[in-house]
């Protein structure tokens, strides 16, 4: 135990040291030249948080005199872009810091009010001697606000009006496009912004000077200022060009010396981050600066540059957060294999890190109350994703990579002098006679001696369809006992609590199974066996259906129920903790007498299970199969039982929180951990696939902005795309994996029980929506043998599934549309958007499917023949 403890503990360091070295990877440092103690200029917009030009809301004079006092360190020099409102003043104030200034007269297509403000920056451009160039316009031309002739009447009118040299500011492309412009301006001002034009970091530099070379060939007599040089610490990606802090110091730090060395001058844009140019620019807009909206500089200036400066510390929390998850996924694996073991700690650790990268990326965003509301909807559907990979993993791990079972429970099948009587209840509300009649013929040749029937039928109000099935009970003999009750409150379990109240004295054992059930007649002396352990309160078998070959639809859905039965059952059966389901189930008598069927839960057999664990007794899983049933007809009908199923496991959450939580229960019992893990995690998917509804909302509302306005709102962040993508993938190719390993099935059954699960997800999510929500709903049946239906009802059926997934395709169209290029980020948020639209297409393709003609063997003739 010892050796296996310390190799255990070895090997969690192992993969610590790995994942801390990714850590590291990423955050090698780089090396670049220290920042220079000066710098030829600098952009400048003081605009402070919450302030916003096309609000009206501009800096006071005391916040303008702060950041000019702060660029005044690095820089002798600033260039303005607008005179408006106070932002008039910044030449006189900058004068106060020996600072000279670049006046900047914005032009857009406003005519009168390009005239208005020309004339206040020639004024003001004449009254302080600080002001050494007038520049008219800032890519006016590049955004086609004015015709290049109206340019050339500003530039001369201005140039008849001042001393000092003036120009227009456009990117270098437009000074190529138009030579003319050099006859009516003293200099060339230019912006060479290579992440605007896609290109990487690596070689930006050289682009730079090759589109200096092309400037100073093209204007030979006229000299050169770079008006805008500078890359963006965040925001989406360009073509190969990403933006990052790492990316902004290494491309300013070589690119200002370079510059400083060859005798250039130039204007870094900017000096500070500036959120309220996302509105023009997207969310890159915001993250021009040095300095950030803090005024705090947003890398190191001297030193190697470091892609995340706090990394050891993520990597430190990144740990802990595994290490927590691995302390969870361990409860009681002593039977699991190293393999597994190295397994879940990797998920884990992949997991932790994942949440953490994601967490310190979108707390480096400038949050608009959109992107804050939609971006907290994608990040609480990426935190359920990593919990939901988590379980499944630990399922995969127990299922694969385990040594013996713990608990196994065979068939009895030797002699045993242990025959308690059982009292088999057969709940019933208008069922078909013909099929309640196969179910008690079954019954009839069970090849145990003590036992009983009790058919009960609630509330059905045709007399032709409950009296032939009472006149054949009676037919069958005294054993069999037929009851018809109406009114009869509580559904099922108040039908089997009624017939709790009038079984036999000597029963010892009451059995449960559906209408439509014909079991094996070896059912209760292989099973019955198992009750002489005190402790075993429950007995199991697996849920099992006739009819897979009926059609294509029932052999999709008979897939997806394997998985349940034959791989979930048997790893909680190793902690005790199996789902009880009301058919092919048995509970000791003395214990249900105590604890009743819960009326007021719509799964009773599940919220009964639970309580007989809550007083410290166990139950019995046989994956053997014993009995075999009807699948649902109709896809509906199929959600309807899913939808069921996840809304009674919200209400026995709800009502046994804190059991399962803090495991303590009122009479001083506890759950085990292993019990309380199961019982949380094994209905974790279903509540992630609520959650995934708020990812999905989240997903249209910010694709519908990108396609409304696509220049001021890009994709998410990629981090946010990829979390879905890993989930999808991980749980489809966990299906398969498992289906084929452990159930034995072929590949392509295995796609179909996958595919058969995503059908079910919207109806899941709808469930534990209102699960939470409600208090209770009506309680429904699953209607069997219900005949077949059109391709319009049954496109009816699934109208919710096809509404959402057009309106995914519809948000994929409208962003291929709209966007002027494809880059990486978009491509993936095409993406996941498509994977998103999947389980509704499943859902579409399974109503589709349920449509079509059943084969030509009828059911009950499978039954009759069985």
């Amino acid at each position: 135990m010892k050796h296996r403890n310390a190799l255990n503990i070895i090997i969690i360091l192992l993969i610590t040291a790995f994942f801390t070295g990714l850590w590291a990877i990423y955050n090698r440092p780089v090396s670049a030249p220290n920042w220079p103690q000066q710098v030829s200029g600098y952009s400048f917009s003081p605009f402070h948080e919450y302030e916003d030009p096309a609000t009206g809301d501009y800096p006071t004079e005391e916040e303008i005199s702060s950041d000019l006092a702060l660029v005044a360190t690095q820089t002798n020099n600033i260039r303005t872009y607008s005179v408006k409102e106070s932002l008039g003043t910044i030449p006189r104030l900058a004068d106060n810091y020996g600072l000279k200034v670049t006046l900047g007269v914005w032009i857009s297509n406003d005519l009168a009010e390009n005239q208005r403000e020309l004339d206040k920056a020639i004024e003001i451009a004449n009254e302080n001697r600080n002001v050494i160039r007038l520049v008219i316009g800032n890519e006016a031309l590049f955004r086609e606000e004015v015709t290049v002739d109206q340019m050339i009447d500003y530039l001369d009118y201005a140039r008849d009006s001042v001393k000092v040299p003036v120009t227009t500011s456009e990117q270098w492309h437009i000074w190529d496009k138009y030579p003319e412009l050099g006859d009516h301006v003293d200099l060339i001002a230019a912006h060479i912004l290579p992440y605007w034009e896609h290109i990487p970091v690596k070689k930006a530099i050289p682009f730079v000077f090759e589109k200096v070379a092309l400037l100073k060939k093209d204007y030979p007599n006229k000299p050169l200022i770079l008006s805008e040089i500078g890359w963006p610490s965040n925001g989406r990606m360009e073509g190969q060009a990403s933006a990052s802090q790492a990316d902004q110091a290494i491309y300013l730090r070589n690119l200002v010396n370079i510059l400083n060395q060859q005798g250039y001058s130039y204007f870094i844009v900017e000096a500070f981050d500036q959120p309220w140019k996302m509105t023009d620019e997207g969310a890159v807009g915001a993250y021009w600066g040095v300095y950030d909206l803090d005024r705090q500089p947003k890398f190191e200036f001297t030193g190697p540059v470091i892609a995340i400066a706090q990394w050891k510390i993520l990597a430190v929390i990144s740990a802990m957060l595994a290490f927590l998850s691995i302390s969870i996924l361990m409860i009681d694996s002593s039977a699991l294999k190293q393999k597994g073991r190295i397994f879940l700690t990797i998920i884990a650790f992949a997991c932790a890190s994942t949440i953490v990268w994601i967490g310190y990326d979108y707390t480096q965003q400038y949050s608009t109350w959109f992107n804050l509301i939609v971006g907290t909807l994608l990040a609480f559907g990426v935190l359920g994703i990593a919990i939901v990979i988590l379980t499944e993993a630990h399922e995969l791990a127990e299922t694969v990579w385990i040594k013996q079972r713990r608990r196994p429970f065979s068939p009895v099948t030797g002699d045993s002098t242990y025959h308690p009587k059982v009292c088999i209840q057969v709940p019933c509300y208008n069922e078909p006679p013909e099929m309640l009649k196969q179910t008690l013929d079954a019954l009839a040749k069970l090849d145990y001696q003590n036992y009983e029937v009790m058919v009960i039928d609630n509330n059905t109000k045709d007399p032709a369809i409950w009296k032939p099935v009472e006149a054949y009970c009676k037919e069958l003999g005294s054993r069999f006992h037929f009851y018809h009750v109406s009114p009869l409150a509580g559904f099922k379990a108040g039908a089997l609590n009624y017939a709790l109240e009038r079984v036999s004295a000597d029963v010892e054992v009451i059995a449960v199974i559906d209408a439509d059930y014909c079991v094996d007649p070896n059912w209760l002396k292989h099973m019955t066996p198992h009750f002489k352990d005190p402790k075993i309160t429950i007995v199991q078998s697996p849920q099992d259906y006739y009819d897979e070959n009926d059609s294509l639809f029932k052999k999709l859905c008979y897939a997806e129920y394997k998985g349940f039965f034959h791989i979930g059952m048997i790893t909680r059966n190793e902690r005790d903790a199996i789902i009880e389901h009301g058919t092919m189930t048995m509970v000791r008598r003395t214990v249900l007498d105590e604890l009743k069927w819960a009326d007021w839960c719509i799964t009773e057999d599940a919220e009964l299970g639970l309580r007989v664990f809550e007083k410290g007794l166990s139950a019995a899983y046989c994956e053997q199969s014993y009995g075999k049933g009807l699948m649902p007809d109709t896809f509906i009908d199929f959600k309807k039982q899913r939808f069921r199923w996840a809304y009674g496991a919200i209400q026995i959450i709800k009502r046994h929180f804190k059991t399962l939580v803090f495991g303590k229960t009122k009479d001083g019992k506890r759950l085990s951990k292993g019990q309380r893990y199961h019982f949380i995690a094994g209905w974790l998917p279903w509540i992630a696939d609520s959650m995934n509804i708020f990812f999905i909302l989240g997903s249209l509302l910010w694709s519908a902005a990108m396609i409304i306005s696509p220049q001021q709102f890009d994709p998410p962040l990629i981090i946010f795309a990829l979390p879905p993508l890993a989930l999808f993938f991980f749980k489809v190719g966990k299906i398969i994996f498992l289906y084929k390993k452990v159930i034995g099935v072929s590949y392509k059954d295995a796609f179909f029980a996958a595919l058969t699960g995503l059908s079910l997800s919207h109806t899941i999510a709808k469930a534990v929506i209102y699960g939470f929500f409600t208090k209770h709903i009506p309680f429904f049946r699953t209607p069997k043998m219900r005949s077949n239906h059109g391709f319009l009802v049954a496109f009816a059926e699934a109208r919710e599934e096809v509404f959402i997934m057009l309106l995914l395709w519809i948000a994929v169209a409208g962003i291929l549309l709209t966007q002027q290029s494809m880059a990486y980020d978009i491509l993936l948020w095409i993406i996941t958007l498509s994977v998103q639209s999947l389980p509704y297409l499943a859902a579409m393709v399974m109503a589709m499917v349920s449509s079509l003609k059943p084969n030509k063997q009828p059911v009950m003739s499978v039954i009759k023949s069985h």
